[in-house]
């Protein structure tokens, strides 16, 4: 599980990089940067889910 939200966590780097070279290249008038920010949420709502998943099925142990 942790190897997953790693690489989740990888990518969403990678697509906000993405969308900064982007926009310095393209300065701000393509339509690249939005869906390099439009990927970054859905990756982003996607770890929240599956984090909250893994915590509701028991496969993350919640510790206090």
């Amino acid at each position: 599980m942790r190897i997953v939200v790693v690489l989740f966590l990888i990518a969403i780097l990678v697509s906000l990089g993405s969308a900064l070279t982007f926009l310095l290249r393209d300065k701000g008038r393509g339509p690249r940067v939005v869906r390099a920010l439009t990927l970054r949420i859905g990756l982003s709502i996607g770890l929240f889910l599956l984090l909250m998943i893994g915590f509701a099925t028991g496969f993350i142990p919640g510790r206090l």
